[in-house]
């Protein structure tokens, strides 16, 4: 009887595709070490072993804010020393990674993950409004109206210019 090969996975897809099963499974967590990415690829066994490229491209070669080394993947997001989540839109990276690949390409992913990028574009899109709404500086925005308020902007700068010289 014939064992099902797996179907040959870029490093970085396997990398993408742990850490995203991660956070659906964990939503609670903001992000995770990168012992829990890498258990976790090995647990999903996307590849016949654990590659030994599977820790350093969580710990680097994915990571969109650092420098690439030589790897510039936009995949993962360094959110504080040895640990990693997803990289979203709206996060910052190194201009070094500009315009890298931040997820796997749909015909890349093993059968049975596809709906991953479906969960992962209102993940993110969702974290980006979150956000935007709890921006401190967005929240100023309108802030300074009342001093204005009795009088039309214009009116309120001609005020305030009249014992200029």
């Amino acid at each position: 009887m014939a064992t099902p090969t797996k179907v040959q996975i870029k490093v970085a897809d396997e990398v993408w595709i742990a850490t995203a099963l991660l956070h659906r499974e964990q939503p609670d967590k903001a992000d995770f070490m990168l012992e829990e990415i890498v258990e976790r690829a090995r647990r999903e066994a996307l590849h016949e072993t654990l590659r030994p490229g599977v820790y350093v491209h969580v710990a680097q070669h994915c990571v969109a804010n650092r420098p690439p080394n030589p790897g510039r993947y936009r995949m993962l997001y360094e959110t504080s020393e040895g640990r990693r989540r997803l990289f979203r839109k709206g996060d910052t990276y190194n201009y070094y990674r500009e315009g890298a690949k931040s997820t796997p390409e749909p015909q890349d992913m093993p059968e049975g993950y596809g709906n991953l990028l479906g969960w992962y574009a209102e993940w993110s899109e969702e974290a980006a409004r979150n956000r935007a709404k709890n921006d401190p500086l967005l929240a100023l925005v309108g802030s300074g109206r009342h001093i204005w308020a009795d009088e039309h902007a214009d009116a309120y700068v001609r005020r305030l210019r009249e014992d200029w010289e």
